[in-house]
């Protein structure tokens, strides 16, 4: 039971990130390369605002989410409003990403640094294997934000209005709805978001430079299997990824472990080529 903690764990962390780039996509269609950076520096913020400055570990994530939703925000500016009606947003995004993994080498140095959780540290027995706290956390943590998106799509107009725009951003403009504005919100929000949950990322993944690289990769992923734009196919798709991964390590060893997740997504875009959540929509042309 200790593998499937491990793997669900995991999951979890590739799951926040698919969750943050599924806030941008909806909202403009957009896929923000440098979430899962924003992540990393919202854990070395944490760090820094925890080990450092020794503030309240509740001040030390506030601190991360107003930094990183400021850091979103300057990457819209430079990387996102100036090409918004172009095709190469990805590649901007992309040089943001290296930006800020070049920022943090800089900063923070390349040695990880350990986030401490606030409700300890200490593994203990549940459910017939040994968990971290973090652990349980970060699962939770999940399962209540895919749920309480869901919810806010449902039945704010604000969720209304990013749905509307997910399907048609021009008919939601007549509608009234300020497109660009809304856009602009979601994206800073993502930065918010990815700052506070530095406070759970942290101390689970620790706080190291190379961590938005791997990140990123593996929320793709997710966002692949489960389907882009769905919450609930990134919560799924999280699951997949993060036991897939930890069983292969447990029982294949460490080297087949990225391996045997591209195989599980190859398997999985060959019957489902727009993820498991999301229906494929034909068009007459």
């Amino acid at each position: 039971m200790t593998v499937i903690w491990t793997g669900l764990a995991l999951g979890a962390v590739y799951a926040l990130v698919a969750i943050g780039y599924n806030i941008v996509f909806v909202s403009s269609k957009t896929f923000n390369f440098a979430q899962a950076q924003l992540m990393m520096v919202g854990a070395f913020v944490t760090y820094t605002g925890i080990v450092v400055l020794g503030l309240n570990p509740v001040l030390a994530a506030l601190l991360a989410m107003v930094a990183i939703a400021i850091v979103a925000y300057l990457e819209y500016i430079a990387a996102i409003r100036p090409v918004r009606d172009q095709h190469n947003i990805l590649v901007t995004t992309l040089g943001a990403s290296i930006f800020l993994d070049g920022a943090a080498q800089l900063i923070w140095g390349g040695e990880p640094l350990k986030v401490p959780f606030f409700a300890g540290d200490a593994a203990i027995d549940f459910l017939g294997g040994r968990v971290y706290p973090v652990e349980i956390a970060l699962v939770v943590l999940v399962v209540v934000l895919v749920i309480a998106f869901g919810i806010y799509g449902k039945v704010s107009l604000t969720g209304l209005a990013l749905r509307g725009m997910s399907e048609d951003s021009e008919a939601a403009q007549l509608r009234g709805v300020n497109v660009r504005r809304l856009a602009l919100m979601a994206f800073v929000f993502s930065g918010a978001l990815a700052g506070i949950l530095g406070m759970f990322v942290g101390p689970k993944t620790f706080a190291v430079a190379t961590l938005g690289a791997s990140l990123a990769l593996k929320g793709f992923v997710v966002l692949a299997i489960g389907g882009f734009g769905s919450m609930p196919g990134a919560l799924v798709g999280a699951v997949v990824v993060g036991l897939a991964e930890s069983l292969a390590a447990r029982y294949l060893g460490g080297e087949f472990a990225n391996l045997t997740v591209f195989f599980l997504l190859i398997v999985i875009l060959l019957v489902k080529p727009a993820g498991l959540f999301v229906r494929a929509r034909e068009r007459m042309v």
